[in-house]
């Protein structure tokens, strides 16, 4: 058998009323008649003892009949089986795994620091108990071997400067990276019979080492970005400037004069400081 089985066994309530009434009329029995034969009785009764089993909610049982496998109860209650059955418990609620934080190479071969949150829960306990040595380890060792790939597969950051132009990066794009990681681990775990419910970046950040040098490089990056939209912006305003002073005739400028007042008014609006004003209480040429 290569795959999962559910099975309902026998109500306990009943077989514990049969124990009861074996156990307790065979001693009853063997003390009235003073018969050693009733003690077979008692004997099938502690027989009949290690049968029963209970299963709690979101729990199972995997039985088992001289290693070979039998089947699994899902179904919580209490239960009476064959008291040869093997019962190895196996939980069925959802798990929550965080995992260590990992150093991996980004897609550009930076360092980073990682780390993901995982809830899985066991969906097949025939997979899980029999086709992995042990699942729970699985899991840590699959989430780790995953994390490792996604991170190569998509850069920290997305910077003009190198040419790159990627839709998505583990930085800023946490929704797809989580898609595309849940899906990777669930792959790999499908094997164990584990069942990925969310998977998630938990830490990310530059590993420590090159983390000064590349908060440096984005607040530069951030600058260059202001300065351009400034310099963008105050062009666009001297241009206008020129244009209304020469469409409503306010003031006759020359070349020379021009340059000037660009000049002037590019330092104004793009300088980082508040411009101090001066009166030209002269002529223009003052």
């Amino acid at each position: 058998m290569k795959e999962e089985k559910i099975i309902v066994p026998a109500n306990g309530y009943l077989m514990l009323f049969v124990f009861l009434i074996i156990f307790i009329g065979s001693i009853a029995l063997a003390i009235i008649t003073e018969s050693p034969g009733y003690s077979a009785l008692i004997v099938i009764a502690l027989i009949i003892a290690p049968g029963f089993i209970m299963v709690q909610p979101n729990g199972s049982r995997i039985l088992l009949l001289f290693g070979k496998y039998v089947g699994t109860i899902k179904e919580n209650g209490f239960y009476w089986t064959n008291p040869f059955y093997t019962k190895n418990k196996i939980s069925l609620r959802a798990s929550n795994f965080d995992s260590e934080r990992l150093k991996v190479n980004d897609k550009l071969g930076n360092p980073v620091m990682i780390s993901t949150i995982l809830v899985w829960r066991v969906k097949d306990t025939y997979k899980a108990a029999f086709d992995v040595d042990n699942y729970e380890n699985f899991v840590r060792v699959q989430t780790d071997a995953a994390v490792r790939k996604l991170a190569s597969m998509y850069p920290y950051d997305n910077f003009a400067d190198e040419g790159l132009d990627e839709d998505i990066t583990l930085r800023s794009s946490l929704n797809e990276v989580s898609e595309a990681l849940e899906k990777e681990i669930d792959e790999r775990l499908s094997i164990a019979g584990i069942e990925v419910l969310e998977a998630r970046i938990g830490y990310l950040a530059y590993a420590q080492e090159i983390a000064s040098a590349m908060l440096k490089r984005q607040q530069a990056t951030a600058i260059v970005a202001a300065r351009h939209k400034i310099v963008e912006g105050a062009v666009s305003m001297v241009d206008m400037a020129l244009n209304e002073l020469s469409k409503k005739n306010i003031v006759e400028l020359d070349d020379e004069r021009k340059a000037a007042m660009v000049s002037n008014l590019m330092v104004v609006l793009c300088g980082d400081k508040d411009a101090s004003p001066i009166v030209n209480a002269g002529t223009l040429n003052m």
